[in-house]
């Protein structure tokens, strides 16, 4: 039997296992939140304001960003190795794609954080 390294592919599992794992981090974020939201008082700018200069609000968010950062990485990698064949254009989309959760994530750094 002749064991070989497997290159180049996903074989499903491990990405399978993050869509499900960051699906329950923003479950738990949604249900948390519209539970805050029912039991706050103030519901104008200044009770957002309030809610979110919590640290535990504003790290709970930037973990959630993160899961739904990587839950679309996962799925839109997947669409581009599934379904677009020449490697240069894939590779391009790879890249762009990349570059655009980065983007997103350093706006949503900004905007919670105040960076």
């Amino acid at each position: 039997m002749v064991n070989r390294i497997v290159v180049g592919a996903h074989y499903g599992l491990r990405d399978w296992l993050a869509q499900r794992v960051t699906a329950v981090v923003m479950l738990v974020y949604v249900v948390g939140l519209v539970a805050l939201l029912l039991s706050a008082s103030g519901t104008g700018y200044e009770g957002w304001k309030a809610l979110f200069q919590q640290t535990w609000v504003r790290v709970f968010s930037t973990v959630t960003v993160i899961a739904v950062l990587y839950h679309a990485w996962v799925g839109v990698r997947d669409i581009w190795m599934d379904y677009v064949q020449p490697v240069g254009i894939r590779l391009t989309l790879h890249v762009l794609t990349v570059l655009w959760l980065v983007g997103c994530f350093v706006y949503a750094a900004k905007v919670l954080w105040g960076v």
